[in-house]
């Protein structure tokens, strides 16, 4: 069975060498010293590792059931719920006054990165309650939080997000659920959803469907779409649980992975629903939860990428085959281990220095998303609004393909499945889909984010880059290996962005068929940055004589391995960029 190692190390040496969270002036932070954020991750790390990644094989294997129109959870699944419940992990960085505990969001993305990758299927319950509940916070009526939000924190009740229908699933503007207004102000929905994870389970006592719908005589298209409250049971006044409500579940799909996860058809037959912010605004509602959720996927994307990793690398130092070209490593067996080939060597480096550059970028963008909703800092809410489909996009992207490189380093071994490798790849596969599939991120990126408020964000990202090579290019270990590298392939952005600016305005299609490169060119390059500063951070504590040598040495060894294997993919996604529409769009559709 697969091992996980919490990765809490790495975790601190980000929170406070490289991002120094306890140093910051952002709400909250100041309570984050290493301590602290030890003691957290620490727990956490033994929840994960002891109780939720010994489940995942048993999710993975038994999936759900449905049983008489309840679905029954895999073994163990609502045991260890509990447990999680228990301790309060639900809810770290929701308010106090609705029972959470307050803390930063980057704290919760640390705790659910472990969390992630010790058992995906399971999180995502509670990662989709946390979702629902933040839209509710964001745009309830005061009535509506006190009523859901307290029991939604300790997932006594559970939420999810009802958006996809058969017909429908990017363009929502074509959805036909409809809410139909009562003369108390609450509204009958009917219709059909799909693809609604945790749409029903076992381990809750109410789930809390958020649902968008149109409300008869609105806005044609998604102007006409507003957000609704449907509990699977009525609430009454004083909180207690009435009789069920006209929602239920019509099958669970049959799925690649994430199989402990009840991915439910929901069907809608007049159910009571209460509107959530303001009519045919549902959009604006729903996006609270569609930001958070997009994060939360780029944050899969790492963690399934590091599972794999790390038992990818035990095996290649356990597992004997062949010779050391250079000359014997193994002298009293029979052959040396896997890891002294060059090509496996190449394997590992790419997970690790993607693992671990990718944790780093996460938890930056964590940090932004505490100084805007904390801090009320506008310059850090526009570049995280500009980064988040790179965080999605290219974090899942390169999350799936770091799994499949784990899977080979094993040979036939990582096909079969008691290894455990094909479920990581399985696992990770769905995150480049759900929550906006990369493509429409792609999209995102390159038609709204760029533009926004201006271009600022984007400028302001370059200027950010631009003052790091400044004001660190005096530093002889940094300039040639990291610095000048990272100078390459920010030009290399800023060309593509020039491209769109010159040609997209004639032809959108030109800047449109090279917007997936962007998105992939633009990563490298946020990852770029993040390993010139963990290495700048390593630099600086191997010069100051603290902590651990080894741990930095090999910090600043795998970063220049990024910078010199991985970032130059940004002068092969600028070359497609720059040859425009017309290798893409030269086919008519009859010639495919």
């Amino acid at each position: 069975m697969p091992s996980y190692t919490p990765p809490t190390k790495d975790m601190q040496f980000i929170l406070h060498d490289v991002l120094k969270v306890s140093t910051t002036d952002t709400p909250g932070y100041a309570e984050l010293d290493r301590d602290f954020t030890g003691a957290v991750l620490e727990e956490a790390g033994k929840i994960a590792s002891e109780v939720l990644a010994p489940l995942n094989v048993v999710g993975d294997t038994e999936g759900c059931k449905l049983e008489n129109g309840v679905v029954r959870t895999p073994t163990g699944f609502k045991a260890a719920f509990d447990q999680v419940r228990e301790g309060g992990w639900t809810a770290l960085d929701l308010p106090e006054e609705f029972g959470g505990q307050n803390m930063p969001y980057i704290l919760g993305t640390a705790v659910g990165e472990m969390f992630s990758a010790a058992n995906q299927a399971f999180t995502m319950y509670q990662g989709l309650t946390h979702g629902a509940a933040s839209a509710i916070l964001a745009h309830g009526s005061e009535d509506q939080k006190a009523t859901y939000l307290p029991k939604m924190a300790s997932c006594d009740w559970t939420g999810t997000m009802n958006l996809t229908e058969p017909h429908c699933g990017t363009d929502l503007g074509l959805m036909r659920t409809k809410a139909e207004p009562q003369g108390d102000g609450s509204y009958k929905i009917t219709g059909q959803k799909i693809f609604i994870s945790s749409g029903e389970h076992d381990m809750a006592d109410n789930i809390i469907h958020l649902v968008l719908a149109k409300i008869p005589g609105g806005p044609e298209g998604i102007k006409g779409v507003s957000l609704f409250i449907v509990p699977k049971f009525m609430v009454k006044e004083d909180g207690s649980l009435g009789e069920r409500n006209g929602v239920a579940c019509g099958k669970i799909e049959e799925k690649m992975g994430i199989h402990g996860n009840s991915t439910c058809v929901m069907n809608y037959d007049e159910a009571t629903g209460y509107l959530l912010g303001e009519e045919h605004k549902g959009m604006r509602a729903m996006f609270t939860m569609m930001n958070e959720a997009r994060i939360g996927v780029g944050m899969q994307g790492l963690a399934q990428a590091d599972v794999a990793y790390q038992n990818a690398l035990a095996y290649a130092k356990d597992r004997l085959q062949g010779r050391d070209v250079t000359g014997v490593k193994n002298p009293d067996g029979p052959a040396d281990p896997l890891i002294v080939h060059p090509d496996i060597r190449r394997a590992l480096l790419d997970q690790k220095s993607f693992v671990e550059g990718a944790r780093a970028f996460l938890l930056w963008g964590s940090q932004m998303i505490d100084q805007s909703h904390r801090g009320n800092d506008a310059a850090a809410e526009g570049m995280v609004s500009l980064l988040t489909p790179i965080i999605k996009g290219f974090l899942t992207d390169e999350g799936f393909d770091m799994t499949i490189l784990a899977q080979q380093v094993y040979g036939g071994h990582g096909y079969i499945e008691e290894w455990g490798m094909s479920q990581f790849a399985r696992d990770a596969r769905i995150a480049m889909i759900y929550e906006g599939a990369n493509g429409v991120q792609a999209l995102d990126l390159v038609g709204r984010k760029l533009a926004q408020d201006g271009g600022k964000h984007v400028m302001a990202f370059f200027d950010m880059v631009k003052a790091f090579i400044k004001e660190n290019e005096g530093h002889p270990a940094l300039k040639a290996d990291f610095l000048d590298p990272l100078k390459e392939s920010s030009k290399h952005l800023q060309q593509a962005g020039m491209f769109f600016m010159q040609h997209g305005m004639k032809n959108p299609n030109a800047a449109l068929s090279g917007s997936y490169d962007f998105m992939h060119l633009f990563g490298h390059v946020c990852l770029g940055l993040m390993w010139a500063q963990m290495a700048k951070a390593a630099h600086a504590a191997i010069e100051a004589g603290e902590g651990d040598t080894a741990f930095y040495k090999t910090k600043i060894a795998t970063g220049r391995f990024y910078m010199k294997r991985r970032l130059p993919a940004t002068g092969m996604h600028l070359a497609r960029i720059e040859s425009g529409a017309e290798p893409v769009m030269e086919l008519e559709a009859e010639a495919f």
